[in-house]
């Protein structure tokens, strides 16, 4: 393996004493930029990054993008992530230095007009989901199951019942669900899921019991499919006293059409990052407010944003409540662009915003039932399971045409998840495609299907187009390059071995 052009620049064209930007010296700003800072925390040796022109630095990054897939280069329909495209007014408005210069401690009489935005978001949140309340304050979704499972054992303490232990979550559900509840101590129990991929109702009722804390549901769950029976479900854990929660990451679909609230959950998070627009991926950023009924609101973290008169304020935390989750109120720009989207789109804009999501991924889904083995039969909501088993004859895997599809210009789908379908590819084209680019994702697919039986390997050592092939996973998870002198290293390693 050579090292690229591009790859000598990032890494060997560093100079000693070539600056990118110039600091002024102490005979222009009167007092030198270091004067004020305690000598014990000023660094002895040169921290040693590379020297370079604020040339070569912007090239650098802009050719790193040029490398990238993102939502704003190609079709991304990355499976339960809803990658969707998110309007640049909302970029805008979180950009506003207005909003950005706001410091969380400054006085509420100052910060009136971020109040209102956070109030009224907290509405439009409460009347999409039918919660009566919600706190802004979790960074992600997992953060907000975390909250979820926190407010569970507060309340079942609050009532004296300890001995509820018990969480039980689908096979179908997302992973992050039995990660949640068992990292805050709970006993994960398994639910299977019946022959159309929903909920068993007599697994679920063998596991029901005065132990039972909470059901966590992903609604609809990962094969994309709305659980019929969510009436009974909620009926049957409220009468062995159990709580109800509603992992909202798959809200997409369901705006304006269906309210967990009224299907009987008790907490519910909704990603901010994922339904109501923040481009997210590699690690960020995101939020996850969590809603919860009536009964469960004295136990909510504080402050919460409360309304008197015509002005606003932070009410304390009651002494139920779980206390903070997160320092200050939660991420402020993922909110203000949720604000703008809400805004913009109106109660009407969102209920088309789903019935697109539904009727996009529908129609993908029948035009590839006759090449891929679909996982469930019957229509689907936002997103939909194929299953590529059939060309496991081939020695082709799920990961081998995620790893295709780059070639023909489209992100892979969530590949080998849900672990209930083997050889799985989770897709989820989302309302922001057109029906041209479907058609194309359907003809690559269908390509590569037909590859994978005339050329198998062709598809297995994809992808042939891009400046980074297949790296070795076993060994970027025990050696991870941290560093860009651990890649030259590696590189110039690897060059050598090669000569």
């Amino acid at each position: 393996m050579l090292i690229s052009q591009d790859d000598r620049l990032s890494f060997e064209k560093s100079k000693s004493g070539r600056r990118a930007v110039t600091l002024p010296s102490a005979r222009f700003s009167g007092e030198s930029p270091t004067k004020a800072v305690s000598s014990g925390l000023l660094r002895q040796t040169s921290i040693g990054f590379p020297e370079l022109s604020e040339s070569d630095i912007v090239r650098h990054f802009i050719n790193l993008s040029r490398k990238n897939f993102s939502v704003d280069t190609h079709f991304y329909p990355l499976g339960s992530c809803t990658m969707k495209y998110n309007p640049k007014v909302n970029e805008w408005a979180a950009r506003n230095e207005k909003f950005t210069a706001l410091h969380p401690l400054q006085e509420e009489s100052t910060a009136q007009g971020m109040m209102e935005i956070l109030w009224e978001l907290e509405g439009g949140l409460k009347e999409i989901s039918g919660m009566d309340r919600f706190t802004l304050q979790p960074a992600a979704g997992a953060h907000g199951e975390l909250t979820g499972m926190m407010l569970v054992r507060a309340y079942h303490a609050s009532r004296g019942e300890t001995k509820r232990t018990k969480v039980l979550v689908p096979d179908s559900s997302h992973g992050t669900n039995p990660a949640s509840a068992a990292l805050f101590g709970f006993h994960v129990v398994e639910i299977k899921s019946d022959s159309r991929g929903r909920v068993d109702l007599e697994d679920l009722k063998q596991h029901l019991d005065d132990h039972v804390a909470c059901l966590m549901l992903t609604n609809p769950n990962t094969l994309g499919l709305f659980e019929k029976n969510i009436l009974e479900i909620t009926k049957l854990v409220h009468q062995h006293g159990g709580l109800l929660y509603y992992d909202g990451a798959n809200l997409n679909p369901l705006l304006g059409i269906a309210r967990p609230g009224d299907m009987g959950f008790d907490i519910i998070h909704i990603n901010l990052h994922k339904t109501f627009s923040t481009p997210h991926g590699g690690g960020g950023p995101g939020a996850g407010p969590v809603g919860v009924k009536k009964h469960l609101i004295p136990f909510l973290p504080g402050p919460l944003v409360e309304k008197a008169g015509g002005s606003y304020r932070w009410a304390d935390a009651g002494p139920q409540s779980i206390g903070r989750v997160k320092l200050f109120h939660g991420n402020i720009g993922v909110m203000v662009r949720a604000y703008v989207y809400l805004k913009m789109l109106g109660k009407e804009g969102l209920r088309k915003v789903s019935e697109a999501a539904i009727l996009n991924a529908n129609y993908m889904k029948e035009c590839l039932k006759d090449t891929f083995t679909v996982a469930t039969q019957g229509p689907c909501m936002h997103e939909f399971v194929l299953s590529i088993k059939s060309l496991g004859a081939q020695g082709v895997h799920a990961g081998d045409v995620g790893k295709r599809l780059l070639d023909f210009g489209f992100h892979a789908p969530t590949v080998h998840f849900p672990l209930v379908v083997p050889e799985a590819l989770m897709i989820e084209p989302t309302e922001t495609e057109s029906r041209e680019t479907l058609d194309l994702f359907i003809e690559a697919m269908k390509a590569i299907a037909d590859e994978a039986v005339s050329d198998p390997e062709k598809v297995k050592t994809a992808p042939h187009t891009l400046p980074v092939r297949r790296p070795n996973d076993v060994l970027a998870a025990r050696k991870p390059i941290l560093s860009y002198r651990d890649q030259l290293r590696e590189k110039m390693l690897l060059a050598e071995a090669a000569a």
